[in-house]
């Protein structure tokens, strides 16, 4: 988790970009920091993770204190109950850890790390650290369930790793660094090991260049999946004039064979989503007063709903609606269900009744990890 008082320049938590990208970072400095209720439900969770692993292993609370804090939590805007439950998980992944070594080991939690020494002003701060067996491992707490987050050849990761390094090294024999990445919600728990030696090797060849480059905002621009997550992402030129590039290079007018349309594909991968981007970009200028010629905004669709259920429900009923009219009853769905009754204890129940239907074809990449797709023959689909 980066430090929420400073932002580095070259952060952590972006250095997927700029490490691709080295002029992103100072393009990005134009424009200004957003939040949304998903950052701000994230920045909650991982307080509670933190006060959590604090009481466990740091600061012993004391059963009175430690509900009062809990209460004061469920208290703010972005609480829900699952945010309990996930923080538990992840406590008790790290307890877990904890009891891979016979003896106790060090314990961090929302340690400021500095990686400067390869990266200009280069600082952050990691979830958790363990020190133990000559291992030095970063946790890193994840609470969106969007996209699964993998630990192998993290930057964000090796960067704390790098800051943890410097930091600790005086105290303790270090010779391997374990990343492990936590993010419940999705039931990803992923680990990576690497050696001291393979670190800092990163570090001199790949991160030190590349940030000397990005921390002056020089190198070369580049595009790719990166892009979703740089905030100069609607207005960049070189993205604008990359895809304006690719579009005019398929003026086609004949059909495409097979070979042109998996080269369509590849080369317009990107297109679609720098449309949707350039668009939001537009509507902020507009709503911030600002003229795109050529366009406006206006309001959206928006649905009828009743300001007050219960009251409106109470009218009703008074006015000789029968309440059987004013419900539907219907049944919970599998999420719902496990939610209500635990994953473990449903499957437990009725796991014969649960199955997982084929999905429907959709196209991906080539390198996808998934397995082709085949087709369920007219008698297998019968049998089943």
């Amino acid at each position: 988790m980066e430090d929420n008082k400073k932002h580095a320049i070259l952060s952590a938590s972006g250095s997927h970009k700029w490490l691709v990208c080295t002029p992103s970072a100072r393009l990005e400095e134009q424009f200004p920091d957003k939040t949304s209720d998903y950052m701000e439900e994230g920045t909650l969770a991982h307080a509670i993770a933190e006060f959590k692993v604090r009481s466990y292993f740091i600061e012993p609370t004391s059963k009175q204190a430690y509900t009062r804090r809990i209460n004061k939590f469920k208290k703010e805007k972005y609480f829900n109950a699952e945010m309990l439950k996930y923080t538990d998980t992840y406590l008790e992944y790290i307890k877990g850890l904890v009891l891979e070594n016979h003896e106790k080991p060090f314990i961090a939690v929302e340690q400021k790390v500095d990686y400067s020494k390869y990266v200009t002003e280069g600082f952050g701060t990691t979830d958790c650290i363990l020190i133990r067996d000559n291992t030095l491992v970063v946790i890193d707490f994840k609470y969106g369930k969007g996209v699964s987050v993998s630990a192998e050849e993290n930057p964000q990761m090796k960067l704390y790793a790098l800051g943890a390094l410097e930091q600790f090294e005086f105290l303790y024999e270090i010779k391997q660094i374990k990343l492990v990445i936590i993010q419940p919600r999705i039931d990803n728990f992923s680990e990576y090991v690497l050696s001291k030696e393979e670190l800092i090797n990163w570090a001199e060849k790949t991160v030190k260049p590349q940030a000397e480059k990005a921390f002056i905002g020089v190198g070369d621009f580049k595009q790719g999946e990166h892009c979703r997550f740089c905030k100069a992402k609607g207005a960049c030129e070189f993205r604008a004039t990359e895809n304006m590039k690719i579009i005019e290079e398929y003026k086609i007018r004949t059909v495409l064979d097979n070979q042109q349309v998996g080269e369509v594909l590849t080369k317009t991968e990107g297109v679609e989503q720098w449309l949707k981007d350039i668009k939001a970009y537009a509507l902020e200028e507009i709503l911030k007063g600002n003229i795109v010629p050529g366009w406006k905004a206006v309001e959206g669709r928006s649905n009828r709903k009743l300001v007050d259920v219960e009251k409106a429900f109470e009218i009703l009923k008074a006015n000789g609606f029968d309440e059987a009219l004013l419900y539907e009853r219907k049944p919970l769905g599998l999420t719902d269900l496990e939610k209500a009754v635990g994953k473990k204890e449903l499957v437990q129940a009725i796991g014969d009744y649960i199955e997982k239907p084929k999905g429907a074809p959709t196209l991906v990449k080539a390198s996808d990890k998934r397995e082709n797709y085949t087709k369920i023959s007219a008698k297998e689909e019968f049998e089943k």
